[in-house]
């Protein structure tokens, strides 16, 4: 029996489930790292190759609910799922990218209105008690709208697509729509509980980002493009933040599956199955 099992599991805080998708982690490290590392060694294939990672990714989040749910499935059957929806898994990662990239652009036009209106009102009022400097705290201030509308606006819709491809993996009858539409709904009480979840999660791989990401980018600063130095200095950063993407995204996957589970039985209560098979 799955020590995950929903017997156990009731609804979740938010450091609780970074707890349990933590705990899920280290308990199939040597399964979940395999699976990381044929991803990343697929993503190096153009678009085919990212539709295996896309189906990859899936398949970590399905066996992690399977044990959430006491329903272990093998990596065999889990996979033959996932890999016969292979390219609904990556337009769903296509899509849930292309709303994020339109979004991007869309709360900078209306933070730049907005901090505009502001910045103009503002002007005008600190101008007449600091002068000229009036305008130019006027200006910091509006940037600041601006920067504050964007990252609010990204972190919300982020928030609102978390989940989108577990559905997908879970849930039998379900395209790659109903998968981004089910996330959405699923996450419209709870954005604020996803917020601190994704936050938490960052801190606690913050730590192989700086080391196998952000560190080995300093060292590339301080030397020539072009050189023989940068060139072998690249390479070990690009490998080094290789291996950091295989230690860090069957956490993250895991950390939604969990996070689904979570949704589900606060929203349908429990006795939540894998609804392709016979139980």
């Amino acid at each position: 029996m799955s020590q995950f099992s929903s017997s156990s599991m009731q609804p979740l805080s938010v450091g609780n489930v970074v707890t349990a998708g933590a705990r899920m982690y280290s308990s199939h490290l040597k399964t979940y790292l395999k699976l990381a590392l044929q991803a990343h060694l697929w993503i190096l294939v153009p678009i085919y190759g990212w539709a295996k990672f896309a189906a990859i990714a899936g398949l970590i989040s399905r066996l992690a609910f399977g044990e959430l749910v006491n329903q272990p499935e093998s990596i065999s059957n889990a996979r033959n799922y996932t890999n016969s929806r292979l390219w609904s898994f990556f337009f769903v990662a296509l899509r849930v990218s292309f709303l994020i990239f339109l979004a991007y652009f869309g709360f900078i036009i209306v933070g730049a209105i907005i901090a505009t209106i502001i910045g103009f009102v503002l002007g005008f009022l600190l101008n007449t008690i600091f002068g000229s400097t009036g305008r130019t705290i006027a200006a910091i201030l509006a940037t600041i709208i601006i920067i504050v509308a964007l990252i609010f606006g990204l972190v919300w819709l982020y928030s609102r697509l978390f989940i989108s491809e577990i559905p997908l993996a879970v849930e039998e009858n379900t395209n790659g729509g109903q998968s981004i539409n089910r996330s959405w709904n699923l996450t419209q009480t709870s954005i604020w509980r996803i917020q601190g979840i994704v936050l938490i999660a960052f801190i606690v791989t913050f730590p192989i980002l700086a080391l196998f990401s952000y560190i080995p980018q300093i060292f590339l600063l301080r030397l020539e493009q072009g050189s023989t130095a940068y060139t072998i200095v690249y390479l070990i950063s690009w490998i080094l933040s290789f291996a950091g993407g295989i230690l860090i995204m069957p956490f993250w996957q895991v950390i939604k599956a969990v996070v689904y589970y979570d949704l589900r039985t606060r929203r349908e209560g429990l006795g939540l199955k894998l609804r392709d098979r016979d139980v």
